[in-house]
């Protein structure tokens, strides 16, 4: 019923557009660097990165699909999707080094990370459970069942805004350890700052859309913005 409901879709379009725009900007940014060349594959950078740092057991393998690149803290190991992983360019290497970025974090014990790691269950069933109990809720004229919702969809919207600092410091880290290390000149760290500055915008664009579902949910609810009759 939200999908025809024109409140829902006045919250709605201001995420979609931003998270149209950021894909847009960072497939953009990613095509036009991977075709400037580094001296290093995505995987070699990232290897160089993590060794530079100690980090000897963190492993490095492939991921499926473009920018499905992540670090697992459970293995500690990075998947780096094959444009990134094989290639040597200064995306790949903004991405690879990204990933090693979060190992980094994970080692040196990140606040952040360490929230956003315990998070994941709540998040998850969040994510799972709470618009069919809204759904119900709101269909069955169920108060508590809407207000349950709400509450395990606010997980996920801590969830998202907790990933922001993550985000922002791993990249933070890849810019600066990238020509700290020798893995690229400092002239080449344009194109890394480009392309994490544009991947950023991902994390920012699905934050957004969540606290804008959430309001929704809040206003038709009637605990935001006076009783939805």
């Amino acid at each position: 019923m939200f999908f025809i409901d024109p409140l829902y879709l006045m919250f709605m379009i201001p995420g979609v557009l931003l998270s149209l725009w950021a894909s847009a900007r960072t497939k953009s940014a990613f095509k036009k660097y991977s075709n400037v060349r580094a001296r290093m594959t995505g995987a070699q950078a990232a290897r160089a990165m993590l060794d530079q740092a100690g980090l000897y057991d963190v492993k490095i393998g492939y991921s499926q699909g473009m920018l499905s690149d992540h670090y697992n803290p459970m293995t500690r190991s990075l998947a780096l999707s094959p444009d990134v992983h094989d290639r040597p360019s200064v995306a790949a290497v903004g991405i690879a080094c990204h990933e090693a970025g979060h190992a980094l974090q994970h080692a040196q014990g990140y606040a952040a990370l360490k929230l956003r790691s315990a998070l994941v269950p709540t998040a998850n069933i969040g994510s799972n459970f709470s618009w069919i109990a809204i759904m119900a809720g709101f269909f069955l004229q169920a108060q508590g069942l809407v207000m349950i919702g709400i509450i395990l969809f606010s997980a996920t919207v801590i969830f998202q805004l907790v990933t922001l600092p993550v985000e922002f410091d791993a990249s933070n880290r890849a810019k600066q350890l990238v020509v700290n290390y020798g893995i690229l000149a400092p002239q080449e760290r344009t194109g890394v700052d480009k392309v994490l500055n544009a991947a950023a915008w991902t994390y920012v664009a699905a934050a957004v859309t969540s606290i804008l579902t959430l309001l929704y949910f809040l206003m038709r609810a009637g605990l935001l913005g006076g009783r939805d009759d």
